[in-house]
């Protein structure tokens, strides 16, 4: 029978204290942390059935088959209306960041750019250096989307340090939540194909676009074909801890797609897949509870902002279940998010991380109870000096 409890509302503080991840523990107990991208919700029970029922059945080896591609061909046909993932042009890899460090690997050279679109998901910055790679921004119109223009100019700069340029995509955008439409992908895609640069889309999110908005896959739009996007379900079910990833080739992509070294087939937890699979078939009601409860949260925020913290710019996102707050007003400088740490013993997410346009921004993670954002909002007051 199909359950309307809201995931986000069935765990107490105490209970998240006892969990081991890196949310409950990178902080003395003191402090609310509302940073790192975990959720605060009990796993949907058809996931703990499948794991569980593989744990007993000592199914714990490597992974294999195409059962991955499958279920998240079906989620995709279903809940997006796109007939595009197709199997034979999907592979598993280790996580989403790692994929796309793979699928760079085969498009491009390491001393060739990666443009990204400021401010940006942290690790696109620290992956991509971390290869050698530079990476080149082209930072978001003053409304949050992507900028053709500064797109067109970052395409030139990144001609000039190699042949073969990138551009990773983040789709539903990481902080700001915006979800981009078909009219904004499509020129993307036309921008790219002008300049020759090979699109990457990081589509982590895409099972989180919140009630009002629509996912548009980047690999459905016209110019996309030599794309490649890398899914998960990881984000969406809260199973960051159960590593699997998906990597789908645009039909004129697939010779790319199968110079993947084998052993990034194989670098997926086993018990990972299990789980993903689970999530795409068997928990989309769960996920449709917990929308509903971030369609709450998202406009709690905002309510509770207006009234505690009315210098504080929120746009709400139209997906993910990530805030990014506009503290500029605030006068606490650069990083407020250090600032509300030591004032307030609540942890976000630094600003300046996100590359520019981060400064004197935080990002928190409202995928929790109402109860405490409620708590959060109160000691970020309290950090802020009377106005």
């Amino acid at each position: 029978m199909r359950s309307r409890a809201n995931p986000l509302r069935q765990l107490s503080l105490e209970e998240l204290r006892t969990r081991t991840s890196e949310k409950w523990r990178a902080y003395p107990s003191d402090v609310l942390p509302m940073f790192v991208a975990e959720m605060d919700v009990p796993l949907a029970e058809p996931i703990v059935d499948a794991i569980t029922d593989a744990a007993r059945r000592g199914d714990t080896g490597y992974p294999a088959g195409d059962g991955y591609a499958r279920a998240f061909a079906d989620f995709a046909r279903t809940r997006w209306d796109w007939d595009g993932l197709a199997v034979d042009r999907a592979t598993m890899v280790p996580d989403v960041m790692n994929g796309i460090l793979e699928v760079l690997d085969v498009i491009c050279g390491r001393t060739d750019a990666v443009v990204v679109n400021c401010p940006v998901y942290m690790p696109f910055y620290d992956f991509v250096r971390h290869t050698g790679r530079p990476v080149v921004e082209a930072p978001l119109g003053a409304d949050g989307r992507i900028d053709p223009d500064a797109l067109r100019e970052a395409f030139r700069e990144a001609a000039t340090h190699g042949p073969r340029p990138a551009y990773l995509l983040c789709s539903p955008h990481n902080p700001t939540g915006v979800v981009h439409t078909a009219d904004e992908l499509a020129t993307v895609a036309a921008l790219a194909g002008r300049h020759r640069v090979r699109v990457v889309a990081d589509e982590i999110h895409a099972p989180l676009v919140l009630p009002g908005a629509a996912f548009v896959p980047y690999l459905s739009v016209p110019g996309a074909e030599n794309a490649f996007s890398v899914l998960s379900a990881s984000k969406a079910w809260n199973l960051a801890g159960l590593k699997a990833a998906l990597a789908v080739a645009g039909p004129d992509a697939t010779g790319d797609l199968a110079r993947l070294p084998w052993w990034v087939r194989s670098g997926p937890s086993h018990l990972g897949v299990i789980a993903h699979i689970a999530a795409l078939r068997h928990a989309t009601d769960w996920l449709d509870d917990l929308l509903t409860g971030l369609d709450e949260n998202r406009r709690l925020l905002a309510a509770l902002l207006a009234e505690h913290l009315p210098l504080v710019r929120y746009r709400p996102g139209e997906a993910t279940y990530l805030a990014w707050l506009d503290c500029r007003a605030l006068g606490l400088g650069d990083d407020p998010a250090a600032v509300f740490l030591e004032r307030g013993r609540v942890a976000l997410s630094s600003g300046p991380a996100f590359g520019t346009g981060g400064a004197g921004h935080a990002r928190l993670n409202l995928g929790t109870s109402p109860a405490l954002i409620t708590e959060a909002v109160r000691r970020l007051s309290s950090s802020t000096p009377p106005e």
